[in-house]
């Protein structure tokens, strides 16, 4: 627990402040007596990488004896080697994180009708507060996440400091009485919240093996996938009794709740930021500067402009350079957009259609996290049976490949639950209609976890980045839809209007 809270934001700020005993390194601590080596075994030529520089590119300037690395395979600052309680713990961090942030993108569901008659504008127009957000958390990983990479940053400082802006924003939002500045909110809690959606993936591989990581993954992947379902039920209720301002004071609350305990308890996982650290260390305690981790001596050869660059331009160009990349975010991105449909065909149809209240309205999302839970089990099962189980040590490792068979039997749910919600709403009971989702889910589950477990392995250097490009080619599919579904479904009605959807979904089946 001392080592955690060392490790946390605040554990960190206390340490610039004053250097505490029992906040301290064990390179710092008396009688530390220094490795005979800082690395188990260098290799004649090293290949981590920072961009387009590799280390093999750069004069050997830190003898062996001064490269800083772990001490040993059961080194207990390698992320890797901490105890399954203090994974699980950070993982639910992440997860919570996640949930806090994702809530955000449909949270203004329940007050669009509320919202347009307080702003006086159309129904259509007060759906933007959906796409702002979404559009901002799809951009913000383009500008926040590939940072996260440059080892003296790290991960844990831009969850922090985006999640303290986010806390500010929502409360912004809360009080703010112009359309204009509604969206500019909207738009910019999405931007600085968008690390803990793009960069949670690259935080669980800095922690789990290969062969255990699709467990993690699948866990956050739930959290992702079942805050937008939540939102509607966790604001319809203070919508319909307190007004839309307080869909945005709970949000205030959520993101204030989950910033003080995230800064006391989350504690850096980049295990180059680690090193770092501990190469700094080394050099307090010895006085020796010829100490260095290999993150410095790679970027002793690059400018910072050239660090800050490499980490900024990387996800956007790998959106439009890597076709593996650019197959992967069509199809999510599509199967996103069609997830938001829903925020605007669920309450056509059980609100006016079935004639329910706002907050009984929002309850079928609930279907939601029905089929995310049951496409977890499915999803952690086959990774035991066919990765986990099978795994030997003496064996070559996996190829990425492998993670991606299960997604081809997820592809066939979408069609089956768009074309079953299509032709069931308001002509059925209403528990026909609603059942419809938990499909859906099951196929997003089975798409989603194997696509994005398998790009941090197809790019094991540059795992934040190609998260960053899913997620922003994904949300910018996903934030038009709310514009465009209301006028869709209002001129060809839900059944026509999802068939479309439906049948768009058959004609993607083959790319998994």
């Amino acid at each position: 627990m001392r080592e955690g809270f060392r490790d946390s934001f605040f554990g960190q700020q206390l340490r610039r402040v004053r250097r505490f005993r029992f906040l301290s390194y064990p390179e710092e601590q008396k009688g530390f007596k220094l490795p005979q080596k800082n690395q188990l075994e260098t290799p004649a030529v090293l290949t981590i990488s920072i961009g387009d520089h590799e280390l093999s590119d750069v004069p050997p300037a830190t003898p062996d004896e001064f490269l800083v690395d772990w001490n040993g395979p059961n080194d207990q600052d390698n992320p890797r080697n901490w105890s399954l309680v203090k994974k699980s713990s950070v993982t639910t961090s992440i997860m919570i994180l996640t949930i806090t942030v994702y809530i955000g993108s449909a949270i203004w569901t329940p007050g669009i009708e509320a919202g347009a008659e307080f702003f006086g504008v159309s129904t259509t127009a007060s759906s933007l507060g959906i796409s702002m957000f979404v559009v901002g958390y799809g951009i913000g990983p383009l500008f926040l996440c590939g940072i996260t990479e440059i080892p003296f940053i790290g991960r844990t400082n831009p969850y922090i400091f985006s999640l303290a802006i986010f806390f500010i924003l929502n409360i912004l939002t809360a009080i703010v009485n112009n359309f204009a500045g509604f969206l500019v909110l909207r738009f910019l809690a999405g931007f600085w919240g968008s690390p803990a959606l793009a960069t949670g993936g690259a935080s669980l591989d800095d922690m789990f093996v290969p062969h255990k990581v699709a467990y993690a993954m699948g866990l956050w992947e739930l959290s992702a996938e079942a805050a937008p379902a939540l939102a509607p039920i966790v604001a319809s209720f203070a919508v319909q009794y307190e007004g839309w301002r307080w869909a945005f004071w709970e949000m205030s609350i959520m993101s204030g709740v989950c910033l003080s305990g995230l800064c006391i308890w989350l504690p850096e996982t980049s295990p180059d930021t680690i090193l770092l650290r501990r190469a700094q260390g080394l050099r307090l305690a010895t006085g020796d500067h010829r100490y260095r981790s290999h993150s410095e001596v790679v970027q002793a050869s690059m400018s910072t402009r050239e660090i800050f660059t490499e980490s900024l331009v990387r996800p956007l160009s790998m959106t439009f350079t890597e076709p593996i990349i650019i197959a992967i975010n069509m199809y999510v991105g599509i199967i996103y957009a069609i997830l938001y449909s829903f925020f605007e065909s669920y309450p056509l149809v059980f609100q006016k259609g079935y004639g329910w209240s706002i907050s009984k309205a929002s309850l079928p999302f609930a279907a939601l996290l029905l089929g995310s839970f049951f496409g977890g089990i499915v999803y952690w099962t086959w990774n035991w049976r066919t990765i986990d189980k099978p795994f030997s040590k003496a064996a070559p490792p996996a190829i990425p490949e492998t993670r991606l068979p299960l997604s081809k039997y997820g592809a066939f749910c979408f069609p089956i639950c768009i074309l079953w919600f299509a032709w069931s709403s308001n002509r059925t009971h209403w528990i026909v209609p609603t059942l419809s989702g938990i499909p859906f889910t099951i196929g997003a589950t089975l798409i989603f976890n194997p696509f994005l477990t398998y790009l941090p392995y197809a790019y094991p250097k540059y795992a934040a980045s190609a998260l960053a490009s899913n997620d922003f080619f994904r949300s910018m599919l996903g934030a038009g839809m709310p514009v465009v579904a209301h006028p869709m479904f209002a001129k060809l009605g839900i059944a026509w209007g999802n068939t479309l959807l439906g049948l768009l979904t058959v004609l993607l089946i083959p790319i998994p």
